[in-house]
């Protein structure tokens, strides 16, 4: 029985009435742009670089506990218990161990706000733990399900403490950031990028699919696609890696995205992009190809990146031309990305897709239509 099920533990949302949520810094207006539209009962309060709370209005309703999806920027949300300070671990512990007297834990997160806080996760996780008496291993993920303690570290003598429950890929990460790595190997960060989105969206995919990359170079999405088994076309006029190259189930076309002939695009089941460049080109792109498709690949993963932050309210315009192409999309701001939104689209197998989460669109405010 996890503490979800407990009935004699007091449910933590008693307490405060402030969320957390962490950012890419420079992402706070973005995302509180995504939450006027998704969370409208609730109010930007304080904020740092990295990290925006949002204040609960007198009519705000509960809210679900996979929200995380429709804020797109935020790598996960937290319930805020409160804020403790103090001059040594031990004293921050016991004030946090305070806060959430009689409440029970099935796992511990401890990120920071800033990653040049000079603070050891570890050693704050393990304290913390021992005064809240949570019993934690070295595994610092969490499991679906899980009814998770945070403790976003705001400076060595300041910490919020929260909880939130993992009910998404992203809430069993620390502070919402994928603990993924880029493995030796691999010829570029994009390895990584994708990595999370697979895990992020769910995505499977099947050995034998076909996948074509728009802007491919120099291949490390190529790379991952190629491990997971799929035959792959990159298209770039730049060089691709030659450990890439070289694989039997690549082949590069050397031209621009534009540059691809319609009747090549057949027989398909992903298509890939993560140009640099304005995201109506990357739009324009995939819609010249998906547009005049007769057989659709079954799921688009697209890379759009934002020149400006202020380019983030044309996200719901993005994600209704993805439906009016068939694709059910969700979008999130990957941990291991930059300043850019990946948008994953796929397409409906009897009705709903199974298993994922379709972020809502644009209503009237506080409505949630999807």
């Amino acid at each position: 029985m996890t503490a979800l099920d407990e009935p004699s533990v007091p449910h933590p949302s008693v307490h405060g009435g402030f969320l957390l949520c962490p950012c890419h810094p420079g992402a706070e207006e973005a995302l509180t742009l995504r939450q006027v539209e998704v969370l409208p009962a609730y109010s930007r309060a304080a904020w740092r670089r990295g990290l925006v709370t949002f204040r609960a209005g007198p009519a705000a309703p509960a809210i679900p506990a996979d929200v995380v999806p429709d804020l797109v920027f935020a790598h996960t949300v937290v319930r805020s218990l409160g804020q403790v300070s103090g001059s040594s671990l031990d004293e921050l512990a016991g004030k946090a161990g305070t806060l959430v007297a009689g409440m029970r834990w099935d796992a511990v997160h401890v990120w920071k706000r800033d990653p040049r806080v000079e603070t050891a996760i570890a050693d704050v996780r393990r304290t913390l733990a021992d005064a809240c008496g949570v019993t934690v291993g070295t595994e610092v993920t969490a499991r679906l399900g899980d009814r998770v303690l945070d403790c976003a570290i705001d400076a060595p003598d300041r910490w919020w403490v929260g909880w939130h429950d993992a009910v998404t890929a992203s809430g069993t990460w620390p502070g919402g950031t994928y603990p993924g790595e880029v493995p030796p190997t691999a010829v570029s960060r994009a390895w990584l990028k994708l990595d999370e989105a697979m895990s992020t969206f769910g995505l499977t995919f099947e050995r034998g699919e076909r996948a074509l990359e728009l802007g491919a170079a120099p291949g490390g999405a190529c790379q991952r696609l190629l491990e997971a088994g799929l035959d792959v076309v990159g298209v770039d006029a730049a060089v691709v890696d030659a450990t890439v190259a070289a694989h039997p189930r690549f082949e590069q076309w050397r031209m621009r995205a534009r540059e691809v002939p319609l009747r090549r695009f057949r027989g398909f089941e992903w298509l890939l992009t993560d140009m640099n460049i304005d995201p109506t080109g990357t739009m324009a792109a995939l819609g010249r190809l998906l547009e005049s498709a007769t057989r659709k690949p079954r799921g688009v993963i697209a890379t759009l990146k934002l020149p400006e932050w202020s380019r983030a309210a044309e996200l719901p315009d993005w994600l209704e031309r993805f439906r009016s192409w068939g694709y059910e999309p969700r979008a999130r701001q990957l941990s291991t990305g930059g300043r850019e939104v990946c948008v994953c689209g796929l397409r409906p197998r009897g009705g709903v897709t199974a298993g994922h989460h379709a972020i809502r669109s644009r209503g009237p405010r506080g409505s949630r239509s999807g």
